[in-house]
Protein backbone atom coordinates (compact mmCIF):
# COMPACT_ATOMS: atom_id res chain seq x y z
CA UNK A 1 0.00 0.00 0.00
CA UNK A 2 0.76 3.77 -0.41
CA UNK A 3 1.31 5.55 2.69
CA UNK A 4 3.52 8.46 3.62
CA UNK A 5 5.27 7.95 7.15
CA UNK A 6 3.74 10.33 9.73
CA UNK A 7 6.16 12.00 11.59
CA UNK A 8 3.81 12.61 14.55
CA UNK A 9 3.42 8.88 15.03
CA UNK A 10 7.45 8.61 14.60
CA UNK A 11 6.78 6.49 11.72
CA UNK A 12 9.81 4.40 9.99
CA UNK A 13 9.06 1.62 7.77
CA UNK A 14 11.60 -1.19 7.71
CA UNK A 15 12.59 -1.73 4.30
CA UNK A 16 15.54 -4.24 4.70
CA UNK A 17 15.10 -7.88 3.99
CA UNK A 18 17.71 -9.11 5.32
CA UNK A 19 16.88 -7.61 8.88
CA UNK A 20 13.93 -8.58 8.85
CA UNK A 21 14.47 -12.01 8.23
CA UNK A 22 16.84 -11.79 10.83
CA UNK A 23 14.46 -10.21 13.50
CA UNK A 24 11.65 -13.00 12.23
CA UNK A 25 14.38 -16.27 13.18
CA UNK A 26 15.13 -14.11 16.52
CA UNK A 27 11.09 -14.04 17.65
CA UNK A 28 10.83 -18.15 16.30
CA UNK A 29 6.72 -17.66 16.02
CA UNK A 30 4.78 -20.47 16.33
CA UNK A 31 1.34 -21.36 15.62
CA UNK A 32 -1.46 -21.22 18.64
CA UNK A 33 0.92 -18.27 20.43
CA UNK A 34 -0.55 -14.95 21.37
CA UNK A 35 1.72 -12.60 19.67
CA UNK A 36 0.77 -8.73 19.82
CA UNK A 37 2.90 -6.45 17.05
CA UNK A 38 2.62 -2.69 18.36
CA UNK A 39 2.86 -0.45 15.31
CA UNK A 40 2.62 -2.84 12.41
CA UNK A 41 3.11 0.24 9.62
CA UNK A 42 3.11 -1.33 6.51
CA UNK A 43 3.62 -4.72 7.33
CA UNK A 44 7.76 -5.95 7.15
CA UNK A 45 7.78 -7.80 10.04
CA UNK A 46 3.25 -8.43 10.28
CA UNK A 47 3.88 -10.19 7.07
CA UNK A 48 6.37 -12.78 7.63
CA UNK A 49 4.97 -13.47 11.62
CA UNK A 50 1.71 -14.37 9.65
CA UNK A 51 3.11 -16.53 7.98
CA UNK A 52 4.61 -18.09 10.37
CA UNK A 53 2.15 -18.53 13.46
CA UNK A 54 -1.43 -17.51 11.25
CA UNK A 55 -2.77 -15.49 13.57
CA UNK A 56 -1.75 -12.28 14.65
CA UNK A 57 -3.23 -9.00 17.08
CA UNK A 58 -1.71 -5.92 15.88
CA UNK A 59 -2.01 -2.31 17.68
CA UNK A 60 -2.05 0.97 15.11
CA UNK A 61 -2.69 4.08 16.09
CA UNK A 62 -3.06 5.28 12.60
CA UNK A 63 -6.22 4.83 11.34
CA UNK A 64 -5.41 4.89 7.85
CA UNK A 65 -3.21 1.80 8.55
CA UNK A 66 -5.44 0.43 10.91
CA UNK A 67 -8.44 0.37 8.43
CA UNK A 68 -5.70 -1.51 5.70
CA UNK A 69 -5.00 -4.84 8.19
CA UNK A 70 -8.99 -4.77 8.88
CA UNK A 71 -9.12 -6.44 6.14
CA UNK A 72 -6.79 -9.18 6.64
CA UNK A 73 -9.14 -12.44 7.85
CA UNK A 74 -5.82 -13.22 10.60
CA UNK A 75 -5.49 -9.88 12.01
CA UNK A 76 -6.98 -8.72 14.83
CA UNK A 77 -6.66 -4.99 15.10
CA UNK A 78 -6.56 -2.74 18.04
CA UNK A 79 -6.81 0.90 16.89
CA UNK A 80 -5.53 2.77 19.59
CA UNK A 81 -2.68 4.30 21.17
CA UNK A 82 -0.53 1.47 22.66
CA UNK A 83 -0.06 3.81 26.40
CA UNK A 84 -3.45 2.92 26.91
CA UNK A 85 -3.93 -0.45 25.86
CA UNK A 86 -4.47 -3.15 28.85
CA UNK A 87 -1.98 -5.53 28.33
CA UNK A 88 -2.92 -7.90 31.33
CA UNK A 89 -6.83 -8.05 30.32
CA UNK A 90 -5.56 -8.83 26.74
CA UNK A 91 -3.26 -11.34 28.24
CA UNK A 92 -6.10 -13.10 30.44
CA UNK A 93 -8.62 -13.17 27.38
CA UNK A 94 -6.23 -15.27 25.49
CA UNK A 95 -5.89 -17.43 28.43
CA UNK A 96 -2.10 -17.65 27.61
CA UNK A 97 0.89 -14.71 28.11
CA UNK A 98 1.66 -12.66 25.49
CA UNK A 99 4.96 -12.54 23.16
CA UNK A 100 4.91 -8.38 22.21
CA UNK A 101 6.90 -7.56 19.34
CA UNK A 102 7.56 -4.31 16.83
CA UNK A 103 9.56 -1.92 15.90
CA UNK A 104 8.54 0.98 18.29
CA UNK A 105 8.36 4.72 17.88
CA UNK A 106 11.82 5.82 19.15
CA UNK A 107 9.91 9.28 20.07
CA UNK A 108 7.62 7.46 22.66
CA UNK A 109 9.65 4.25 23.34
CA UNK A 110 10.78 4.08 26.80
CA UNK A 111 7.08 5.19 28.05
CA UNK A 112 5.59 2.32 26.09
CA UNK A 113 8.60 0.02 28.01
CA UNK A 114 7.72 1.31 31.60
CA UNK A 115 3.98 0.84 30.52
CA UNK A 116 4.57 -2.31 29.39
CA UNK A 117 6.47 -3.10 32.82
CA UNK A 118 2.93 -3.25 34.65
CA UNK A 119 2.05 -5.95 32.68
CA UNK A 120 5.25 -8.11 32.87
CA UNK A 121 3.73 -10.86 34.63
CA UNK A 122 1.45 -11.29 31.38
CA UNK A 123 4.28 -11.60 29.12
CA UNK A 124 6.34 -14.62 27.93
CA UNK A 125 8.89 -12.42 25.83
CA UNK A 126 9.36 -9.11 23.99
CA UNK A 127 11.26 -8.58 20.81
CA UNK A 128 11.93 -4.71 20.07
CA UNK A 129 13.21 -2.45 17.26
CA UNK A 130 14.56 0.58 18.94
CA UNK A 131 16.68 3.10 18.90
CA UNK A 132 20.36 1.87 19.36
CA UNK A 133 20.96 4.25 22.51
CA UNK A 134 17.84 3.27 24.08
CA UNK A 135 18.95 -0.46 23.94
CA UNK A 136 23.12 0.68 25.03
CA UNK A 137 20.85 2.12 28.48
CA UNK A 138 18.65 -0.77 28.71
CA UNK A 139 21.36 -3.37 28.95
CA UNK A 140 23.60 -0.88 30.39
CA UNK A 141 26.20 -1.91 33.74
CA UNK A 142 26.64 0.07 37.10
CA UNK A 143 29.52 2.46 36.68
CA UNK A 144 28.99 3.64 32.39
CA UNK A 145 27.38 6.44 31.10
CA UNK A 146 24.08 4.98 29.79
CA UNK A 147 23.65 3.60 32.69
CA UNK A 148 20.42 5.13 34.67
CA UNK A 149 16.68 4.68 35.98
CA UNK A 150 15.97 2.64 32.59
CA UNK A 151 18.69 0.23 33.26
CA UNK A 152 17.59 -0.22 37.05
CA UNK A 153 14.09 -0.59 36.07
CA UNK A 154 13.70 -2.90 33.50
CA UNK A 155 16.70 -5.35 34.87
CA UNK A 156 15.03 -5.26 37.74
CA UNK A 157 12.22 -7.55 36.22
CA UNK A 158 13.69 -8.71 32.40
CA UNK A 159 17.04 -10.47 31.42
CA UNK A 160 18.17 -8.60 28.36
CA UNK A 161 19.91 -9.26 25.19
CA UNK A 162 20.71 -6.75 22.39
CA UNK A 163 20.45 -9.11 19.50
CA UNK A 164 20.88 -7.39 16.01
CA UNK A 165 22.61 -4.04 14.80
CA UNK A 166 20.43 -1.94 11.88
CA UNK A 167 21.67 1.02 9.76
CA UNK A 168 19.63 3.92 9.58
CA UNK A 169 19.41 2.88 5.65
CA UNK A 170 17.12 -0.10 6.64
CA UNK A 171 14.00 2.10 6.74
CA UNK A 172 11.84 4.48 5.37
CA UNK A 173 12.66 7.18 5.65
CA UNK A 174 15.59 6.85 7.24
CA UNK A 175 15.97 7.62 10.73
CA UNK A 176 18.88 10.11 12.08
CA UNK A 177 19.92 7.30 14.61
CA UNK A 178 20.96 4.14 14.52
CA UNK A 179 18.88 1.41 15.36
CA UNK A 180 19.10 -1.80 17.60
CA UNK A 181 16.94 -5.05 18.20
CA UNK A 182 16.18 -6.68 21.86
CA UNK A 183 15.08 -9.42 23.70
CA UNK A 184 13.42 -8.90 26.92
CA UNK A 185 12.58 -11.67 28.67
CA UNK A 186 10.75 -11.55 32.30
CA UNK A 187 12.69 -12.98 35.10
CA UNK A 188 11.29 -15.89 37.40
CA UNK A 189 13.31 -14.98 40.08
CA UNK A 190 13.42 -11.31 41.08
CA UNK A 191 13.37 -9.07 44.50
CA UNK A 192 9.86 -8.52 45.85
CA UNK A 193 9.63 -4.71 46.03
CA UNK A 194 6.89 -2.57 45.32
CA UNK A 195 7.23 -0.56 42.00
CA UNK A 196 6.02 2.20 43.14
CA UNK A 197 9.19 2.60 45.75
CA UNK A 198 11.95 1.19 43.95
CA UNK A 199 10.75 3.52 40.24
CA UNK A 200 10.70 6.81 43.55
CA UNK A 201 14.25 5.83 44.75
CA UNK A 202 15.61 5.44 41.26
CA UNK A 203 14.40 8.34 40.66
CA UNK A 204 15.47 10.63 43.18
CA UNK A 205 18.77 9.04 42.85
CA UNK A 206 19.23 9.64 39.27
CA UNK A 207 17.64 13.06 39.52
CA UNK A 208 21.47 14.61 39.67
CA UNK A 209 23.36 11.77 38.50
CA UNK A 210 26.35 14.29 38.72
CA UNK A 211 26.20 15.00 42.86
CA UNK A 212 27.29 13.00 45.48
CA UNK A 213 23.92 10.62 46.63
CA UNK A 214 23.63 11.90 50.07
CA UNK A 215 22.44 15.51 48.39
CA UNK A 216 19.71 13.69 46.39
CA UNK A 217 19.09 9.92 48.17
CA UNK A 218 20.19 11.05 51.42
CA UNK A 219 17.57 13.81 51.88
CA UNK A 220 15.09 11.16 50.47
CA UNK A 221 16.14 8.37 53.06
CA UNK A 222 16.34 10.69 55.98
CA UNK A 223 12.79 11.99 55.09
CA UNK A 224 12.14 7.98 55.76
CA UNK A 225 13.84 8.20 58.63
CA UNK A 226 15.97 5.02 57.51
CA UNK A 227 18.58 3.79 59.98
CA UNK A 228 20.32 1.26 57.71
CA UNK A 229 23.29 1.07 56.14
CA UNK A 230 23.80 2.38 52.72
CA UNK A 231 27.24 4.15 50.97
CA UNK A 232 25.40 7.41 50.33
CA UNK A 233 29.10 8.89 49.15
CA UNK A 234 28.82 7.32 45.03
CA UNK A 235 26.94 9.19 42.43
CA UNK A 236 23.85 7.42 41.30
CA UNK A 237 25.60 5.32 38.37
CA UNK A 238 27.96 3.96 40.59
CA UNK A 239 25.41 1.95 42.49
CA UNK A 240 24.81 -2.02 40.79
CA UNK A 241 21.04 -2.69 40.05
CA UNK A 242 21.13 -5.09 43.02
CA UNK A 243 21.75 -3.09 45.70
CA UNK A 244 19.09 -0.72 44.90
CA UNK A 245 16.63 -3.13 44.80
CA UNK A 246 18.50 -4.05 48.52
CA UNK A 247 17.85 -0.59 49.48
CA UNK A 248 14.06 -0.25 48.26
CA UNK A 249 13.53 -3.80 50.17
CA UNK A 250 15.40 -2.27 53.26
CA UNK A 251 13.58 0.93 53.37
CA UNK A 252 9.95 0.09 52.03
CA UNK A 253 7.25 1.27 54.37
Amino acid sequence: MKHIARKRFGQHFLTDQDAIERIVQAIAPQPGQALVEIGPGLGALTQPLLARCGALCVIEIDRDLAAHWRRRAQLEVIEADVLQVDFAALARSRGTKLRVVGNLPYNISSPILFHLLEAVNHVADQHFMLQAEVVQRLTASAATKAYGRLSVMLQWRYQIEHLIDVAPASFEPAPRVNSAVVRMQPLHDFAPVQPAHLSELVRVAFSQRRKLLRHTLGRWLEARRFDGQFDLQRRAEEVPVAQYLSLAAACAG
